[in-house]
């Protein structure tokens, strides 16, 4: 007798996770721009993360390659500036590969918005060129150096 769907679907599934928010710590990006890593998937090359940016701060000019990115503002505002709209609470963005832009934090309230990110971020001075790039090792790299050098226990968010 075959397996039921559900008995199948056990069989060859990763196991479900619920991950406590305060457990992880906001790892610190630049003075004003923190990530709290939530998961990192590194068979797709994905990850998702809190990102926190303080009013007047920036994400410096940047490109998404390999994949698209989404995001959900939780808290706060913030804008690109090459575009013309600005993202509040309950915003959802779409940001298709390739995307070019500049993220601004300019009210007065911290900005805390929910992204779900595939492939690499490259970041690029005013000539295109490339100045350094993140992925999801750089970013588990980050989470765990900044656990070790802090004493944070360590939570395996590779799943």
């Amino acid at each position: 007798m075959s397996p039921s769907l559900y008995d199948f679907a056990k069989m060859v599934q990763l196991s479900d996770r619920a991950i406590d928010f305060d457990a992880v710590p906001w790892v610190p990006q630049t003075d004003r721009v923190w990530f709290k890593p939530m998961r990192f998937d590194l068979a797709r090359g994905s990850w998702v993360n809190l990102l926190k940016v303080t009013p007047g701060g920036k994400v410096n000019r940047h490109r998404h390659s390999g994949g698209q990115v989404l995001a959900y503002t939780i808290q706060g505002t913030w804008r690109y500036a090459e575009r013309d709209w600005v993202a509040k609470p309950g915003t959802f963005v779409y940001e298709p590969p390739g995307d070019i832009h500049t993220l601004l934090v300019d009210g007065e309230e911290e900005m805390i918005t929910l992204f779900l990110l595939e492939g690499t971020i490259q970041y690029l001075d005013d000539e295109d060129r490339l100045v350094y790039q993140d992925d999801v090792f750089t970013k588990l790299k980050l989470y765990n150096e900044y656990c070790e050098q802090h004493r944070i226990p360590y939570i395996d968010l590779t799943y």
